[in-house]
């Protein structure tokens, strides 16, 4: 079966790889890498891990600092498949970034400051509490034309730091905003989950990864052991590559996470064990797809 055939209008009780055309007992992974556009040691420790490592796709932050850098990037390599990383907050006060759309005109998505949330559990709260969805909606379009607008062909959308958008409203605007693009969308937490079942669509069948969860020592034996574990159908890790060098540490609190995913991630151990396991690396592509077939207006 055609990875692109899959029927748009039948709700499958099976598994996602299904609908995706592999057969039940084939284990499908994206290894995703998130944040790119954040800063430049992310950005290339990012296209490393694509070109030269385990990597299969990445999702870029609009609105930060290093994101023309990153679009270059991706304008340079038309292979690279990337996601939009849909941002509504920062947290680096070294590394500051605002909304794309004017101040004035997404007043609900600021804090007292004037300033984008911190994507801390108070900070989260406040903004999920006050964001107006008509500015949400502003803002997002903002952050997908500017990628239209710079030449290049998204896959997919997602979010930074705020699981399925926060909002259930979020989502349902996020997702209606993939059918006008043409784009799909990650969902894993399991109410959305099952939302996007009951449509027909292909989202994560297993355990989601957040490389920002696991524990930094060991953490190349329990990748490959995760490797090693992996279920049968779609799984998706979101990971954090940076390099760890000096200006990632004056700025970045994480980049001991992102410098060990990045270890791993660009190792021959990866390699040989998902060569080993016979796990199949995908990316949005393959769901995008499908995604458009069932969600595309009429």
């Amino acid at each position: 079966m055609d990875e692109a055939s899959a029927p748009a209008s039948v709700v499958s009780s099976g598994l996602s790889s299904e609908l995706l055309g592999y057969p039940p007992d084939a284990r499908l992974l994206i290894v995703n890498c998130d944040d790119f556009g954040m800063y430049p040691a992310v950005n290339a420790a990012v296209i490393e891990s694509i070109e030269e490592g385990v990597a299969s796709s990445c999702s870029l932050m609009v609105p930060c600092p290093g994101a023309p850098q990153a679009m270059g990037l991706l304008g340079r390599r038309p292979q690279v498949p990337f996601g939009i990383h849909l941002t509504l907050v920062c947290e680096m006060p070294g590394i500051r970034w605002g909304p794309l759309i004017s101040a004035e005109r997404v007043p609900s998505l600021l804090d007292p400051a004037g300033k984008l949330f911190s994507p801390t559990p108070d900070g989260l709260a406040a903004l999920l509490a006050q964001a107006r969805l008509d500015e949400i909606e502003l803002e997002f379009r903002a952050q997908i034309d500017a990628v239209a607008d710079a030449g290049l062909t998204p896959t997919h959308l997602d979010f930074h730091c705020l699981a399925d958008g926060g909002r259930d409203d979020i989502l349902e605007l996020t997702v209606a905003l993939a059918a006008e693009y043409g784009l799909g969308v990650r969902v894993w937490l399991e109410p959305g989950r099952q939302a996007m079942r009951r449509r027909g669509l292909p989202v994560t069948d297993n355990d989601f990864l957040d490389s920002f969860s696991l524990d930094i020592e060991g953490k190349a034996a329990r990748y490959a052991q995760m490797l090693r574990d992996l279920p049968a159908g779609l799984n998706e890790w979101a990971v954090h590559p940076g390099l760890g060098d000096e200006q990632s540490q004056a700025v970045d609190d994480g980049w001991l996470v992102r410098r060990t995913d990045y270890e791993f991630l660009a190792s021959s151990q990866a390699r040989e064990v998902l060569q080993q396991e016979d796990i199949a690396v995908i990316d949005y592509r393959t769901i995008q797809r499908v995604w458009f077939q069932s969600v595309r207006p009429r």
